[in-house]
């Protein structure tokens, strides 16, 4: 059964900038359940960092209440709203950690401000440092680091008091693709071994693709979309969405190449998706051998999204009217998803 973790309910934000407003949340309801890995994507000025900073309370909502475990943030003690902020970790897109300490006082902090005992501490940022792959670097200053060891502090230190939430700010967007990929499967293995639900903002739909059960994409202060990754994917149902995921997974023809096949007779082209099981099966070679059709493959790509094969194909059929559409019925019957080009 889900759990909801954190529940935004109405939610706008309205800033003030040189004597104008500005609407920068729009009324935002959104639920993030427990142990979710959740992705909030958009382009920059959609409002996605606002979001975040409404779940740690480093704003306020300006209409609508954001609830954290069923705490409602506005207008709470001072107190309670400290615990539930003690139970929120963050990392950031460039890392802000202190130069001047070493690796091990930099994952410490956290545990310093808590009044943390010193063999407490010593033992659960050893810990850290061993979970991170740096044990050889507790010694070592921020300066000697690469990015990706940078970030990998980042992280360790945002987990030291074993927070349920941990929200990422673009946390990959100032690393290569390769060092990409890492911090996103060790953000993977911290949500799978210790639970933690995680909130990643981020304007790169691969991270979404890699990672995340579900995502929220924003435009102009509005979620526009939000659902399971894997539908997201597979039948974007608005533009900006669609935008975002074919920045990703390439599923169209050029549109001269679409005029020029329309214009032929006895044809019909379509754009075929295949999921999970479907996608490893041979059904256009099964159709072949069924029907008397001359099939064309214009194109076919096939990714991976939350661990299912998702594969697209733009073919043309040619033949028979008839014959076509008995071909386009076995396809659908097959699980096909099936759409003209």
């Amino acid at each position: 059964m889900t759990q909801p973790i954190i529940d935004f309910r109405h939610v706008s934000k309205v800033f003030s900038r040189q004597g104008e407003k500005f609407l920068a949340l729009d009324n935002i309801n959104l639920t993030i359940n427990k142990g979710d890995i959740f992705g909030v994507i958009g382009a920059s000025g959609a409002g996605k960092s606002t979001l975040l900073r409404l779940i740690n309370h480093l704003e306020s909502p300006s209409q609508g209440e954001v609830l954290i475990n069923d705490v409602s943030l506005q207008g709470i003690e001072k107190r309670e709203l400290n615990r539930v902020k003690k139970d929120i970790g963050m990392i950031f897109q460039h890392f802000n950690l202190l130069n001047s300490r070493t690796v091990f006082h930099n994952v410490a902090i956290p545990l310093i401000l808590q009044g943390v005992d010193k063999k407490t501490l010593r033992n659960r940022v050893n810990e850290l440092l061993e979970f991170v792959g740096l044990s050889d670097k507790a010694d070592r200053y921020p300066d000697e680091l690469s990015g990706g060891q940078k970030q990998r502090v980042g992280i360790a230190r945002a987990l030291a008091p074993n927070p349920s939430i941990l929200l990422c700010d673009e946390a990959t967007s100032a690393l290569d693709p390769h060092t990409t990929v890492q911090i996103l499967l060790l953000l993977k293995e911290i949500n799978q071994r210790y639970g933690i639900t995680i909130v990643l903002i981020t304007h790169e739909m691969s991270v979404v693709q890699k990672i995340c059960h579900k995502v929220a994409v924003m435009a102009g202060g509005k979620v526009v979309e939000q659902g399971n990754v894997l539908s997201l994917f597979g039948d974007p149902q608005n533009a900006v969405t669609a935008s975002f995921v074919h920045s990703v997974i390439q599923d169209r023809l050029p549109e001269q190449t679409v005029a020029r096949i329309k214009q032929q007779k006895e044809s019909r082209a379509l754009r075929l998706e295949f999921v999970g099981q479907t996608a490893q099966r041979p059904i256009v070679n099964e159709l072949i051998r069924a029907f008397p059709v001359e099939v064309n493959i214009l194109f076919a790509n096939m990714s991976e999204v939350q661990s299912t094969i998702l594969g697209f194909m733009i073919v043309q059929i040619s033949g028979e009217t008839a014959q076509i559409e008995s071909a386009i019925h076995y396809l659908h019957t097959a699980g096909v998803k099936i759409s003209d080009v």
